[in-house]
Protein backbone atom coordinates (compact mmCIF):
# COMPACT_ATOMS: atom_id res chain seq x y z
CA UNK A 1 0.00 0.00 0.00
CA UNK A 2 2.65 2.35 1.25
CA UNK A 3 3.94 1.54 -2.80
CA UNK A 4 1.45 2.37 -4.26
CA UNK A 5 1.15 5.74 -2.41
CA UNK A 6 4.76 6.33 -3.44
CA UNK A 7 3.85 5.49 -7.35
CA UNK A 8 0.98 7.92 -7.21
CA UNK A 9 2.67 10.42 -5.82
CA UNK A 10 5.66 10.21 -8.18
CA UNK A 11 3.35 9.80 -11.22
CA UNK A 12 1.61 13.18 -10.12
CA UNK A 13 4.80 15.31 -9.43
CA UNK A 14 5.87 13.98 -13.42
CA UNK A 15 2.43 15.62 -14.69
CA UNK A 16 2.53 18.20 -12.71
CA UNK A 17 6.25 18.82 -14.10
CA UNK A 18 5.17 17.98 -17.76
CA UNK A 19 2.35 20.92 -17.65
CA UNK A 20 3.76 23.75 -15.58
CA UNK A 21 4.97 25.43 -18.46
CA UNK A 22 1.40 25.38 -19.68
CA UNK A 23 -0.33 26.36 -16.87
CA UNK A 24 1.99 28.93 -16.77
CA UNK A 25 1.06 30.40 -19.83
CA UNK A 26 -2.68 30.43 -20.07
CA UNK A 27 -2.70 31.80 -16.09
CA UNK A 28 -4.39 35.26 -15.69
CA UNK A 29 -2.89 38.08 -13.45
CA UNK A 30 -5.41 40.75 -11.97
CA UNK A 31 -4.42 43.60 -9.68
CA UNK A 32 -7.10 45.27 -7.91
CA UNK A 33 -9.23 46.97 -10.66
CA UNK A 34 -9.23 43.98 -13.00
CA UNK A 35 -11.26 40.71 -13.35
CA UNK A 36 -12.41 38.35 -15.64
CA UNK A 37 -15.48 40.44 -16.77
CA UNK A 38 -14.12 44.41 -15.79
CA UNK A 39 -11.49 46.71 -15.56
CA UNK A 40 -12.15 49.56 -13.59
CA UNK A 41 -10.52 52.91 -14.41
CA UNK A 42 -10.29 56.66 -13.05
CA UNK A 43 -10.11 60.33 -14.03
CA UNK A 44 -10.45 63.38 -11.85
CA UNK A 45 -11.92 66.10 -14.30
CA UNK A 46 -12.83 69.98 -13.73
CA UNK A 47 -16.57 68.90 -14.30
CA UNK A 48 -17.17 72.44 -12.64
CA UNK A 49 -14.74 75.37 -11.57
CA UNK A 50 -12.73 78.37 -13.96
CA UNK A 51 -12.17 75.57 -16.55
CA UNK A 52 -14.66 73.53 -16.74
CA UNK A 53 -15.25 73.49 -20.37
CA UNK A 54 -12.31 71.03 -20.39
CA UNK A 55 -15.09 68.63 -19.21
CA UNK A 56 -15.83 67.58 -22.61
CA UNK A 57 -12.32 65.28 -22.56
CA UNK A 58 -13.50 63.37 -19.83
CA UNK A 59 -17.10 62.98 -21.35
CA UNK A 60 -15.72 61.98 -24.69
CA UNK A 61 -13.93 59.36 -23.20
CA UNK A 62 -16.28 57.90 -21.42
CA UNK A 63 -18.36 57.84 -24.53
CA UNK A 64 -15.66 56.34 -26.54
CA UNK A 65 -15.48 53.21 -23.73
CA UNK A 66 -19.35 53.09 -24.17
CA UNK A 67 -19.00 52.23 -27.41
CA UNK A 68 -15.82 49.91 -26.85
CA UNK A 69 -18.44 48.07 -24.47
CA UNK A 70 -21.31 48.11 -26.29
CA UNK A 71 -18.96 46.00 -29.40
CA UNK A 72 -17.49 44.08 -26.79
CA UNK A 73 -15.35 45.34 -24.95
CA UNK A 74 -11.58 44.82 -24.42
CA UNK A 75 -10.54 40.96 -24.32
CA UNK A 76 -14.04 40.05 -23.71
CA UNK A 77 -13.62 42.44 -20.64
CA UNK A 78 -16.03 45.77 -19.88
CA UNK A 79 -14.60 49.20 -19.09
CA UNK A 80 -15.67 50.73 -16.25
CA UNK A 81 -14.57 54.33 -16.13
CA UNK A 82 -15.42 56.34 -13.00
CA UNK A 83 -15.40 60.18 -13.56
CA UNK A 84 -15.26 62.56 -10.38
CA UNK A 85 -15.45 66.47 -10.33
CA UNK A 86 -11.63 67.72 -8.98
CA UNK A 87 -12.98 71.94 -10.17
CA UNK A 88 -9.35 71.89 -11.24
CA UNK A 89 -8.49 72.81 -7.93
CA UNK A 90 -5.00 70.50 -6.68
CA UNK A 91 -6.81 69.42 -3.05
CA UNK A 92 -9.90 68.51 -4.33
CA UNK A 93 -7.49 66.48 -7.05
CA UNK A 94 -5.66 64.90 -3.57
CA UNK A 95 -9.37 63.65 -2.40
CA UNK A 96 -10.41 62.10 -6.10
CA UNK A 97 -7.42 60.07 -6.25
CA UNK A 98 -7.37 58.81 -2.95
CA UNK A 99 -11.11 57.78 -3.58
CA UNK A 100 -10.04 56.12 -6.73
CA UNK A 101 -7.61 54.28 -5.56
CA UNK A 102 -8.21 53.17 -1.96
CA UNK A 103 -12.17 53.06 -2.02
CA UNK A 104 -12.48 52.38 -6.13
CA UNK A 105 -8.91 50.14 -6.42
CA UNK A 106 -8.53 51.62 -10.01
CA UNK A 107 -6.63 49.68 -12.42
CA UNK A 108 -5.11 53.03 -13.29
CA UNK A 109 -6.02 56.66 -13.56
CA UNK A 110 -5.59 58.53 -17.02
CA UNK A 111 -6.16 61.55 -18.96
CA UNK A 112 -6.88 64.03 -15.91
CA UNK A 113 -6.25 67.76 -16.79
CA UNK A 114 -3.57 69.62 -15.35
CA UNK A 115 -0.22 70.66 -14.09
CA UNK A 116 -0.64 71.73 -10.37
CA UNK A 117 -3.45 68.90 -9.81
CA UNK A 118 -1.51 66.16 -11.42
CA UNK A 119 1.48 67.51 -9.30
CA UNK A 120 -0.36 67.46 -6.20
CA UNK A 121 -0.99 63.37 -6.88
CA UNK A 122 2.37 62.40 -8.42
CA UNK A 123 4.03 61.79 -5.32
CA UNK A 124 0.91 59.65 -3.93
CA UNK A 125 0.26 57.40 -6.77
CA UNK A 126 3.71 56.52 -7.06
CA UNK A 127 3.79 55.23 -3.66
CA UNK A 128 0.94 53.24 -4.56
CA UNK A 129 2.46 51.91 -7.53
CA UNK A 130 -1.01 52.90 -9.43
CA UNK A 131 -0.28 54.00 -13.08
CA UNK A 132 -1.27 58.20 -13.36
CA UNK A 133 -0.70 57.81 -17.31
CA UNK A 134 -1.48 60.61 -20.06
CA UNK A 135 -1.30 63.77 -18.29
CA UNK A 136 -3.34 66.32 -20.03
CA UNK A 137 -0.29 68.65 -19.30
CA UNK A 138 3.37 68.94 -20.88
CA UNK A 139 5.50 70.01 -17.99
CA UNK A 140 9.06 68.02 -17.44
CA UNK A 141 8.47 67.14 -13.96
CA UNK A 142 5.31 64.13 -15.83
CA UNK A 143 8.74 62.77 -17.59
CA UNK A 144 10.63 61.76 -15.05
CA UNK A 145 11.06 57.20 -15.72
CA UNK A 146 13.66 56.91 -12.75
CA UNK A 147 11.66 59.15 -9.92
CA UNK A 148 8.79 58.49 -10.77
CA UNK A 149 7.24 55.46 -13.18
CA UNK A 150 3.87 55.47 -12.74
CA UNK A 151 3.46 58.84 -13.89
CA UNK A 152 3.77 59.68 -17.90
CA UNK A 153 2.50 63.11 -19.60
CA UNK A 154 0.26 63.26 -22.56
CA UNK A 155 0.78 66.40 -24.33
CA UNK A 156 4.10 67.44 -26.50
CA UNK A 157 6.83 69.21 -23.96
CA UNK A 158 6.09 72.89 -22.63
CA UNK A 159 9.55 73.51 -23.41
CA UNK A 160 9.30 72.22 -26.55
CA UNK A 161 6.95 74.17 -27.80
CA UNK A 162 8.77 77.36 -26.25
CA UNK A 163 11.36 76.72 -28.22
CA UNK A 164 9.08 75.76 -31.33
CA UNK A 165 7.74 79.26 -30.64
CA UNK A 166 11.28 81.03 -30.25
CA UNK A 167 12.48 79.58 -33.96
CA UNK A 168 9.30 80.50 -35.84
CA UNK A 169 9.54 84.19 -34.43
CA UNK A 170 13.15 84.07 -35.41
CA UNK A 171 12.70 82.66 -38.67
CA UNK A 172 9.32 85.36 -39.16
CA UNK A 173 10.43 88.52 -37.25
CA UNK A 174 13.96 88.54 -36.46
CA UNK A 175 14.34 91.39 -34.55
CA UNK A 176 10.99 90.88 -32.68
CA UNK A 177 10.12 92.19 -28.60
CA UNK A 178 8.65 89.37 -27.35
CA UNK A 179 5.67 89.50 -24.92
CA UNK A 180 4.82 86.53 -22.83
CA UNK A 181 1.36 86.61 -20.41
CA UNK A 182 1.89 83.45 -18.35
CA UNK A 183 0.02 80.93 -16.34
CA UNK A 184 1.49 81.04 -13.05
CA UNK A 185 2.01 77.49 -12.55
CA UNK A 186 4.51 74.98 -14.62
CA UNK A 187 2.74 75.13 -17.66
CA UNK A 188 3.42 79.01 -17.71
CA UNK A 189 7.19 78.71 -16.35
CA UNK A 190 8.09 75.91 -18.66
CA UNK A 191 6.95 77.61 -21.87
CA UNK A 192 8.54 80.62 -20.86
CA UNK A 193 11.59 78.71 -19.90
CA UNK A 194 11.43 77.25 -23.81
CA UNK A 195 11.07 80.36 -25.00
CA UNK A 196 14.34 81.61 -23.24
CA UNK A 197 16.34 78.93 -24.55
CA UNK A 198 15.27 79.40 -28.19
CA UNK A 199 15.73 83.01 -28.22
CA UNK A 200 19.40 83.18 -25.85
CA UNK A 201 21.81 85.04 -28.10
CA UNK A 202 19.89 85.72 -30.38
CA UNK A 203 18.38 89.02 -32.20
CA UNK A 204 14.75 88.52 -31.06
CA UNK A 205 14.19 89.50 -27.12
CA UNK A 206 11.60 89.24 -24.60
CA UNK A 207 11.11 92.51 -23.63
CA UNK A 208 8.26 91.61 -21.12
CA UNK A 209 6.57 88.83 -18.95
CA UNK A 210 3.35 89.21 -16.84
CA UNK A 211 2.10 86.62 -15.09
CA UNK A 212 -1.67 85.58 -13.86
CA UNK A 213 -3.74 83.04 -11.43
CA UNK A 214 -5.78 80.53 -13.24
CA UNK A 215 -9.09 81.74 -10.87
CA UNK A 216 -8.01 85.33 -12.00
CA UNK A 217 -12.05 87.23 -13.70
CA UNK A 218 -9.84 88.96 -16.30
CA UNK A 219 -6.40 89.36 -17.88
CA UNK A 220 -6.31 93.33 -18.87
CA UNK A 221 -4.01 94.76 -17.19
CA UNK A 222 -1.11 92.19 -17.89
CA UNK A 223 -2.41 92.73 -21.30
CA UNK A 224 -2.03 96.72 -21.16
CA UNK A 225 1.93 95.93 -19.52
CA UNK A 226 3.11 93.77 -22.06
CA UNK A 227 1.32 96.29 -24.73
CA UNK A 228 3.07 99.19 -22.88
CA UNK A 229 6.71 97.63 -23.00
CA UNK A 230 6.56 97.66 -26.55
CA UNK A 231 6.14 94.20 -27.62
CA UNK A 232 5.30 93.10 -30.86
CA UNK A 233 4.78 89.22 -30.25
CA UNK A 234 2.62 88.03 -27.90
CA UNK A 235 3.12 84.53 -26.98
CA UNK A 236 -0.21 83.37 -24.52
CA UNK A 237 0.81 80.24 -22.24
CA UNK A 238 -2.70 79.68 -20.17
CA UNK A 239 -5.64 77.96 -20.85
CA UNK A 240 -8.92 78.65 -23.18
CA UNK A 241 -10.33 81.19 -21.50
CA UNK A 242 -7.64 83.11 -20.23
CA UNK A 243 -6.40 82.77 -24.22
CA UNK A 244 -9.67 84.62 -25.32
CA UNK A 245 -9.52 87.09 -22.69
CA UNK A 246 -6.16 87.96 -23.76
CA UNK A 247 -6.68 88.60 -27.70
CA UNK A 248 -10.22 90.02 -27.19
CA UNK A 249 -8.60 93.05 -24.55
CA UNK A 250 -5.51 92.79 -27.34
CA UNK A 251 -7.71 94.33 -30.17
CA UNK A 252 -9.65 96.57 -27.61
CA UNK A 253 -6.57 98.47 -27.19
CA UNK A 254 -5.52 98.41 -31.18
CA UNK A 255 -2.22 96.22 -30.61
CA UNK A 256 -1.82 93.90 -33.49
CA UNK A 257 1.42 92.01 -32.40
CA UNK A 258 2.05 88.67 -33.63
CA UNK A 259 0.52 86.09 -31.47
CA UNK A 260 1.51 82.45 -30.19
CA UNK A 261 -0.76 80.74 -28.26
CA UNK A 262 0.31 77.26 -26.75
CA UNK A 263 -1.64 74.00 -27.62
CA UNK A 264 -3.27 73.47 -24.31
CA UNK A 265 -5.21 77.33 -25.11
CA UNK A 266 -5.81 77.24 -28.54
CA UNK A 267 -9.36 75.55 -28.77
CA UNK A 268 -11.38 77.31 -32.18
CA UNK A 269 -14.63 76.65 -29.82
CA UNK A 270 -13.08 77.53 -26.10
CA UNK A 271 -10.97 80.24 -27.05
CA UNK A 272 -10.86 81.85 -31.06
CA UNK A 273 -14.50 82.37 -31.21
CA UNK A 274 -15.23 83.40 -27.89
CA UNK A 275 -12.48 86.16 -28.36
CA UNK A 276 -14.00 86.66 -31.71
CA UNK A 277 -12.72 85.28 -35.33
CA UNK A 278 -11.92 88.51 -36.88
CA UNK A 279 -9.55 89.43 -32.96
CA UNK A 280 -8.11 86.07 -33.07
CA UNK A 281 -7.60 85.40 -36.70
CA UNK A 282 -3.74 84.86 -37.63
CA UNK A 283 -2.69 83.38 -34.04
CA UNK A 284 -0.56 80.60 -34.49
CA UNK A 285 -0.23 77.96 -32.23
CA UNK A 286 0.84 73.56 -32.47
CA UNK A 287 -1.68 71.21 -33.31
CA UNK A 288 -2.02 67.27 -33.22
CA UNK A 289 -5.09 66.35 -33.99
CA UNK A 290 -8.02 66.82 -36.94
CA UNK A 291 -10.01 69.74 -36.51
CA UNK A 292 -13.73 68.73 -36.52
CA UNK A 293 -15.04 72.42 -38.02
CA UNK A 294 -12.62 72.00 -40.54
CA UNK A 295 -14.52 71.21 -44.09
CA UNK A 296 -10.77 69.53 -45.23
CA UNK A 297 -11.84 66.56 -43.21
CA UNK A 298 -15.28 66.16 -43.66
CA UNK A 299 -15.05 63.17 -45.78
CA UNK A 300 -11.89 61.64 -43.67
CA UNK A 301 -13.41 58.38 -42.76
CA UNK A 302 -11.86 58.72 -39.18
CA UNK A 303 -14.07 62.29 -39.03
CA UNK A 304 -16.93 60.37 -40.06
CA UNK A 305 -16.55 57.78 -37.21
CA UNK A 306 -15.47 60.48 -34.39
CA UNK A 307 -18.70 62.65 -35.10
CA UNK A 308 -20.68 58.97 -35.26
CA UNK A 309 -19.65 58.53 -31.69
CA UNK A 310 -20.33 61.41 -30.51
CA UNK A 311 -23.71 61.22 -32.18
CA UNK A 312 -24.49 58.04 -30.47
CA UNK A 313 -23.02 57.86 -27.18
CA UNK A 314 -22.59 62.06 -26.40
CA UNK A 315 -25.92 63.74 -27.91
CA UNK A 316 -25.04 66.64 -25.45
CA UNK A 317 -21.58 67.23 -25.95
CA UNK A 318 -20.60 70.08 -29.12
CA UNK A 319 -18.89 67.95 -31.99
CA UNK A 320 -16.55 70.86 -33.52
CA UNK A 321 -14.94 71.33 -30.17
CA UNK A 322 -11.80 69.94 -31.02
CA UNK A 323 -10.81 69.64 -27.28
CA UNK A 324 -13.34 66.70 -26.84
CA UNK A 325 -11.13 65.17 -29.70
CA UNK A 326 -8.33 64.93 -26.85
CA UNK A 327 -10.61 62.63 -24.76
CA UNK A 328 -11.19 60.41 -28.12
CA UNK A 329 -7.40 59.97 -28.64
CA UNK A 330 -6.33 59.51 -25.02
CA UNK A 331 -9.24 57.07 -24.51
CA UNK A 332 -7.65 54.60 -27.49
CA UNK A 333 -4.29 54.74 -25.63
CA UNK A 334 -5.42 53.51 -22.77
CA UNK A 335 -7.85 51.02 -24.74
CA UNK A 336 -4.72 49.67 -26.68
CA UNK A 337 -2.19 49.43 -23.83
CA UNK A 338 -5.33 47.54 -22.39
CA UNK A 339 -5.97 45.17 -25.57
CA UNK A 340 -1.82 44.95 -25.27
CA UNK A 341 -1.31 43.79 -21.54
CA UNK A 342 -4.12 40.61 -22.55
CA UNK A 343 -4.92 38.70 -19.43
CA UNK A 344 -1.88 40.05 -17.40
CA UNK A 345 -3.83 42.88 -16.10
CA UNK A 346 -1.76 44.44 -13.88
CA UNK A 347 -0.96 48.02 -13.00
CA UNK A 348 3.05 47.31 -13.09
CA UNK A 349 2.31 45.77 -16.99
CA UNK A 350 -0.11 48.64 -17.82
CA UNK A 351 2.91 51.00 -16.63
CA UNK A 352 5.63 48.92 -18.84
CA UNK A 353 3.57 49.11 -22.20
CA UNK A 354 2.44 52.79 -21.59
CA UNK A 355 6.51 53.60 -21.19
CA UNK A 356 7.07 51.97 -24.35
CA UNK A 357 5.07 52.70 -27.31
CA UNK A 358 5.94 52.81 -30.56
CA UNK A 359 3.45 54.26 -33.49
CA UNK A 360 -0.05 52.67 -31.98
CA UNK A 361 -2.52 53.48 -34.65
CA UNK A 362 -4.75 56.20 -33.54
CA UNK A 363 -7.53 57.67 -35.25
CA UNK A 364 -8.00 61.66 -35.48
CA UNK A 365 -3.88 62.32 -35.36
CA UNK A 366 -2.75 64.69 -38.48
CA UNK A 367 -0.42 63.49 -41.13
CA UNK A 368 3.37 63.48 -39.83
CA UNK A 369 2.02 63.56 -35.80
CA UNK A 370 3.73 60.95 -34.36
CA UNK A 371 3.64 58.95 -30.96
CA UNK A 372 6.03 57.14 -28.90
CA UNK A 373 7.40 56.64 -25.87
CA UNK A 374 10.19 55.34 -23.62
CA UNK A 375 11.66 55.73 -20.08
CA UNK A 376 13.72 57.96 -21.07
CA UNK A 377 11.11 60.03 -22.59
CA UNK A 378 7.54 59.42 -21.29
CA UNK A 379 5.87 63.06 -23.62
CA UNK A 380 3.32 60.90 -25.59
CA UNK A 381 3.95 63.46 -28.66
CA UNK A 382 6.95 63.13 -30.57
CA UNK A 383 6.10 66.26 -33.26
CA UNK A 384 3.31 68.53 -33.78
CA UNK A 385 2.07 70.50 -36.81
CA UNK A 386 1.95 74.50 -36.50
CA UNK A 387 -1.33 75.84 -37.80
CA UNK A 388 -2.79 79.45 -37.85
CA UNK A 389 -5.86 80.55 -37.15
CA UNK A 390 -8.05 81.06 -40.41
CA UNK A 391 -11.11 83.15 -38.99
CA UNK A 392 -13.24 79.71 -38.96
CA UNK A 393 -10.45 76.68 -38.17
CA UNK A 394 -6.53 76.17 -38.46
CA UNK A 395 -4.52 75.68 -41.62
CA UNK A 396 -1.53 73.86 -41.71
CA UNK A 397 1.56 75.63 -42.10
CA UNK A 398 4.94 74.29 -42.85
CA UNK A 399 5.81 70.96 -41.89
CA UNK A 400 5.65 68.89 -38.66
CA UNK A 401 8.48 69.86 -35.81
CA UNK A 402 10.25 67.38 -33.03
CA UNK A 403 9.16 68.41 -29.45
CA UNK A 404 11.86 65.76 -28.65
Amino acid sequence: MQMNRRQIALAAAALLAGTAPGLALAQKKYDPGASDTEIVLGMPMPLSGPVSGYAIVGKVAEAYFKQVNEQGGINGRKVKLLIYDDQYSPPKTVEVARRLVEQDEILAMFGNLGTAPNLAIQRYMNAKKVPQLFVQSGASQFNDGEKFPWTSPFLGSYQGEGRVFAAHILANKPGAKVGILMQNDDLGREIYKGLQQGLAGKSAKIVAQASFEVTDPTVDSQVVQLKTAGADVLVLAATARTVAQALRKASELGWEPDRYVNLAGSSVKMAFEPAGPERAKGAITLSAWKEPAAKRWAADPEMQAYLALIKNYAPGVDPNNSSGVSGYVVGQLMAHILRECGDELTRDNVRRIASSLKQPKIAMLLPGVSISTSTQDLHVFAALQPVRYNGVDLDPIGSVLSLK
